[in-house]
């Protein structure tokens, strides 16, 4: 096992390199206004190549590269340089982490209560009402933009529910909307899964013989179709809960929610490029430590998942 986590997780490690490497790339050859801001139009060429020239701007890409990385090292991310004008980027997110944790714990919550329960109701009633109710809900949420049924519900949930339009930290109910915003695709992805792979086990030979032995149907669902069905959806529990956790870009600026996910598009609108490539590096890394988290929890819990490959075996 411990040189399977470390295979995984040096292949996380190089691919977030990579990611982060070619990030930073592209963000140098975006136009320099993102570094100098309001002062681009008023200041000479000179003085824009003596200011570029001080940040570092100006030297070979390898150059730079080396540099951040060594800052990296440091926990250093660099500083603002539009947003808030000189202050560490990390003084400028952390304020907003826990808005964004607080936020992505409780639509994860609703997530998981719902969407499970959804699955194992459709896998149950294959067919019937409850199946076709959940498969409708699974299609709107797939097919139709999200921003059209999120801008439906902040409307017309808002005025419904007698709840505030916009995020308030002061009144505990304007957190309704954004939390359930929240959920609504994780709602979709979980039943989904579950249904899907209820219904895999369903169709299996041991079940067929469990019913021939005279099991009762509760009793398989119970000890045999939901307890299969769980390992695989292991694999997508981490990379969920840490996207969710970590906010959503859009529901956040939609509802004004001073979290992560709403100070990325800001500081994208404001090309603040310090900013923007400090919160790509958060998220990505995020997303990388998901998936190397779900292929370690789904080789822990399904014991035929081996973790090197036995000599002789092709």
């Amino acid at each position: 096992m411990i040189l399977y986590v470390a295979k995984r997780l040096a292949q996380s490690v190089v691919t977030l390199f990579i990611v982060v490497t070619a990030v930073f790339l592209l963000m140098r050859l975006l136009p320099v206004e993102g570094y100098l801001g309001e002062r681009y139009d008023k200041l000479t060429a000179e003085q824009r190549e003596a200011i570029l020239q001080k940040m570092g701007l100006l030297d070979p890409w390898y150059v730079q590269i080396a540099r951040f990385y060594s800052r990296l090292a440091r926990g250093d991310l660099g500083t603002s340089t539009i947003y808030r004008k000189d202050v560490p980027v990390l003084e400028v997110i952390a304020p907003r982490v826990p808005y964004s944790v607080r936020f992505g714990l409780v639509a994860m919550a609703l997530s998981l209560l719902l969407g499970l329960a959804m699955g194992v109701n459709m896998a149950r009633y294959t067919g019937r009402f409850w199946d076709r109710a959940g498969t409708a809900y699974i299609v709107l949420i797939h097919a139709v933009p999200s921003a059209v049924y999120l801008l439906f519900l902040q409307l017309y949930g808002s005025s419904m529910f007698k709840v505030p339009v916009l995020f308030d930290k002061y009144k505990a109910v304007s957190w309704i909307l954004p939390a359930i915003s929240m959920s609504l695709g994780g709602i979709a992805g979980y039943a989904m899964w579950m249904r899907r792979f209820m219904v895999d086990e369903l169709n299996k030979d041991y079940i067929k013989l469990a019913r021939a032995k005279g099991m009762t149907n509760s009793a398989i669902m119970v000890k045999h179709v939901m307890r299969n069905a769980y390992v695989p959806m292991a694999q997508y529990l981490p990379s969920a809960i840490l996207a969710t956790v970590s906010g959503s870009i859009y529901i956040e600026s939609l509802y004004s929610i001073p979290g992560m996910g709403g100070l990325l598009v800001d500081v994208i609108q404001r090309q603040d490029n310090p900013m923007v490539q400090a919160l790509v590096l958060i998220f990505s890394s995020i997303g990388i430590l998901g998936l190397f988290l779900g292929d370690l929890l789904m080789a822990i819990f399904d014991p035929r998942i081996k973790f090197v490959k036995r000599e002789g075996a092709r």
